[in-house]
């Protein structure tokens, strides 16, 4: 883990801190982007069908690793374990969280004859989260998934392309008016160029920055 003291966001030099000021009175914009830095994101291989590994997985975070494809479990406010494939995770945990949670997987996966890793990647990644009732359409104009509600609703995931950048992407919740969040995970390298890329896109339905 990096210390604490020598952390940097990899949007810091956007200011978006003070923009989320500015904009703090903004009211009826179409789409609402935020930057949310340092949470634990700690990548998992194993076999889900062995009891030991699941168990283990389970005793380190209070989770077992979710088995159905492009799904999340776990609460956006608390720890969550994203499917990224038959037998890989990626385990997302607040910042507060993620030494704790990192030390208790290569505690608890540690058993002998077990098959299993477990790599750091928290510093590797940043997430931008979009929100409002146009956050679906900004995504659209550079992802070539069916983000409609009906396939692809809050809990659900997808390692996907925008705008020609790898992200994760999440959804995780729908207001009680409709409106979608979506978080995207995408390399600290590329950060730069999807979060201006998200607000020109975003430029047409009245962008908050929160």
């Amino acid at each position: 883990m990096v210390d604490a003291y020598r952390l940097r966001s990899p949007l810091a030099h956007l200011g978006l801190g003070a923009r989320a000021h500015e904009d703090a009175e903004l009211s009826g914009t179409g789409v609402t982007m935020t930057e949310i830095p340092y949470r634990g994101l700690i990548n998992i291989r194993g076999d889900v069908t062995d009891k030991t590994f699941v168990d283990a997985v389970q005793k380190a975070v209070k989770l077992s690793p979710p088995v159905d494809p492009n799904t999340v479990s776990g609460k956006p406010s608390t720890t969550r374990i994203m499917w990224l494939g038959p037998d890989e995770w990626l385990v997302i945990t607040k910042p507060e969280g993620a030494e704790r949670a990192l030390n208790a997987l290569w505690k608890n996966l540690k058993v002998d004859g077990l098959h299993a890793a477990v790599t750091d990647s928290t510093h590797a990644r940043t997430c931008i989260e979009i929100s409002g009732p146009r956050a679906r359409e900004v995504l659209q104009k550079g992802c070539a998934l069916d983000l409609h509600p009906s396939v692809f609703g809050p809990g659900q995931c997808a390692q996907t392309i925008v705008s020609k950048v790898g992200v994760m992407l999440i959804h995780t919740a729908t207001a009680k008016n409709g409106d979608p969040t979506y978080e995207l995970y995408t390399l600290r390298s590329f950060s730069t160029y999807l979060w201006t890329w998200l607000e020109d896109a975003s430029q047409e339905y009245g962008l908050k920055v929160g």
